[in-house]
């Protein structure tokens, strides 16, 4: 006579609950020396490069009685030295000058090398290698060296302290760089890409604006992001092609404060931290833009 096995069932689940699945084991972290000792010194590094911008920071919120002690941090913090700074100087004035001249150069000099970067890197023309070392050339030219010969030139076009000559002056001196990553960049996109839409009936104007453009915005965005910076951060131009106070760029105002006798600290260090939260917000939102550009061409 037979007998039957009888298999046992899935257990019963009640009701509202979920069967979890178990968690797979964390693998267990083990600290080598070698990365001890490179944590510790990246750790040193990062300080030694913050150190500076530390003690600018307590510097701006430093009373004026208290500049000249030895102790690292004030008894108080002097918050209004940033208000004082607004209303004792023409320092808003300067950074609206300072916002549109870094914003016009930049577009400008995105109106200009996106053309010519698209053409150089598409087009095989004669002379097309002597006019991409003609480029990389101008970047040896420095500002200072030309400064006679363009305060004069403005001088005689009665441009001075415009801002418009300064949107000029960033943009012409940018120009080289934001042509020569443009041209890597676009350069590494395959051509096939704009083919593919010319032959769905796209110009080759829209194939570049719909196909190209967005594919180079690492590229676009880091001569941005330089074009931005190096505009933001240029002082002898700005010093020399404007005198009036109030049209004069930010590094200039900043700069306003060293007297021939006495230096304001605390107003130098709080204008100059206005001065630089702009740029790393910028730079934090765009970072990672700017490292996939400036790797543009380096693989085919």
């Amino acid at each position: 006579m037979a007998t039957a096995t009888q298999t046992a069932g899935p257990e019963p689940v009640e009701k509202g609950t979920a069967r979890r699945a178990p968690r797979p084991a964390r693998p267990k972290r083990t600290f080598r020396p070698r990365t001890l000792v490179i944590t510790a010194v990246a750790w040193l590094l990062a300080a030694l490069f913050l150190a500076p911008y530390l003690e600018m920071i307590v510097t701006a919120l430093r009373p004026a009685e208290e500049l000249r002690d030895r102790t690292y941090l004030p008894d108080k913090l002097h918050w209004s030295n940033f208000i004082d700074v607004w209303k004792e100087s023409s320092l808003g004035d300067n950074l609206q000058v300072t916002l549109l001249i870094s914003g016009g150069a930049t577009l400008l000099v995105l109106l200009v090398s996106l053309p010519a970067a698209y053409y150089t890197a598409r087009m095989r023309f004669k002379g097309r290698k002597w006019f991409l070392l003609l480029v990389l050339v101008t970047q040896m030219f420095q500002p200072t060296a030309l400064l006679v010969g363009l305060y004069r030139e403005f001088h005689q076009l009665d441009m001075l302290n415009s801002v418009w000559t300064l949107i000029l002056t960033n943009a012409a001196f940018n120009l080289a760089f934001a042509v020569w990553i443009l041209t890597a960049y676009i350069g590494s996109i395959p051509p096939e890409l704009e083919e593919a839409a010319m032959v769905d009936g796209t110009s080759r104007f829209g194939a570049m604006i719909k196909v190209t453009l967005p594919l180079a915005l690492p590229g676009v965005v880091t001569a941005v992001i330089f074009t931005f910076i190096t505009s933001w951060n240029e002082f002898v131009m700005g010093l020399t092609l404007s005198t009036e106070p109030d049209k004069q760029p930010l590094t200039v105002g900043i700069n306003n404060f060293i007297g021939a006798y006495t230096v304001q600290w605390n107003y130098l260090f709080a204008a100059s931290v206005v001065a630089i939260v702009p740029v790393i917000i910028l730079f934090a939102f765009i970072e990672r833009h700017v490292v996939s550009g400036l790797t543009a061409g380096s693989v085919k």
